[in-house]
């Protein structure tokens, strides 16, 4: 199953109008779920992100994680390491799907989608910063 996903060539030297819509397959991309982000976080070594708006943020996040909007992404693309495990999480999967397959058509090797986002994380007993 392919999903619509942005691209930029160079990104960092891009401006925001030059983004192209491209298919990305989501077999680029693994979605997991809260308890193998909990056994990833354990371990260590990873980038959590968090893409949802600033209003959302402001109602908790998941401790680990860095905000970085989604709106955002492509404008800070160039501040995230490529070669890191990246896992990026939004209010119920979505959004971070999307930031996911940005990154994998963007040349992101090691890239995770938490399923069911922070709805998920919280449902599960979770803390939330």
């Amino acid at each position: 199953m392919a999903i619509a996903g942005l691209y930029c060539k160079n990104c960092a030297k891009s401006a925001p109008g030059q983004m192209y819509l491209r298919m990305i397959d989501v077999a680029d991309f693994k979605n997991i779920t809260v308890a193998e982000l909990v056994l990833m976080l354990q371990q260590g070594g990873l980038k959590l992100i968090d893409v949802r708006t600033d209003a959302e943020v402001a109602r908790g996040k998941i401790p680990q994680g860095d905000v970085l909007p989604l709106h955002l992404l492509p404008l800070r693309m160039s501040e995230l390491d490529k070669s890191a495990t990246t896992v990026f999480y939004c209010q119920m999967g979505g959004r971070s799907a999307q930031a996911a397959a940005f990154a994998v058509g963007n040349g992101f090797a090691d890239v995770y989608n938490l399923q069911g986002g922070i709805t998920a994380w919280a449902h599960a007993g979770q803390p939330l910063a």
